[in-house]
């Protein structure tokens, strides 16, 4: 008769580390991904930092560079990739293929699958956030953010609010088509509210009023605030919150898995 090996049994991995160490190799395996939501925003930063006029002070901004502006910005470009544009067509393409479907037979559930999705494009988020303010800190000399820990809870909100959205509007679309469609729409909307044209902190008072109630708008004034040494504005930490609470709620009672 044989025995179980308590040894192997503790070093078997759970099923969702599993799913999230399967999952991580084929995100690394997308080399479209990884550059649009890792490198693309640092690319962007680049390139405006090098236009002169952007490094000057400008005493419309309070004597502030333009390029100081855009540092907040790029981070929130790269969260609205990863949100918006890289994670829905994966969930909406396992559930189209069947995939979903057939993990709910099996002691994987696709929960697993769905939090895996959130946990790696959220951290690629993170990531490509602080590679953006080192290039910033160090080809554009952008002072670090004054306020780190106000930072700190901006960006995660942020992150959070952009996950909620990505995961609600994979619940709304039930093929990749759909997905890509809407995805596009949503993705102009937040790119114009997080102030990757237009900073926020630039805008005419009535449209500038109206943007601060969207998460990116609301984030952009945030990280803004802080990078600037001050506490990032309860409105805007409450605004983001209640996205990112109101996101997951519809998505948990929208989604379906097959």
């Amino acid at each position: 008769m044989t025995t179980a090996n308590p040894a192997k049994a503790m070093d078997a991995p759970t099923p969702w580390a599993a799913v999230l160490r399967a999952e991580t190799r084929l995100f690394l395996r997308e080399p479209g991904s990884l550059f649009w939501i890792l490198v693309f925003p640092t690319v962007l930063l680049t390139i405006l930092g090098l236009i002169p006029s952007f490094r000057d002070p400008d005493d419309a901004l309070g004597g502030r560079r333009v390029i100081d502006l855009y540092v907040p910005v790029a981070v929130l470009l790269a969260m609205i990739m990863a949100g918006l544009q890289a994670m829905p067509p994966v969930l909406t393409g396992y559930r189209e293929r069947g995939i979903l479907r057939r993990m709910s037979t099996t002691p994987v559930r696709p929960s697993a699958l769905l939090t895996s999705q959130i946990a790696l494009h959220g951290a690629a988020a993170l990531g490509s956030a602080a590679l953006v303010m080192a290039v910033g800190r160090t080809a554009f000399h952008v002072t670090l953010p004054g306020q780190p820990f106000g930072y700190a809870l901006a960006l995660l909100l942020a992150t959070a609010s952009v996950l909620a959205l990505g995961a609600l509007l994979c619940a709304l679309s039930r093929t990749t088509k759909a997905s890509a469609a809407i995805g596009s729409v949503v993705y102009l909307v937040m790119m114009f509210t997080a102030g990757v044209w237009i900073p926020v902190q630039t805008m005419p008072d009535t449209l500038r009023r109206i943007v601060q109630v969207t998460p990116f708008g609301a984030a952009s004034q945030a990280l803004d605030r802080a990078a600037s040494g001050g506490w990032p504005g309860w409105v805007q930490l409450g605004v983001m919150a209640l996205w990112a609470a109101l996101a997951t709620l519809l998505a948990t009672r929208l989604f379906r898995w097959e």
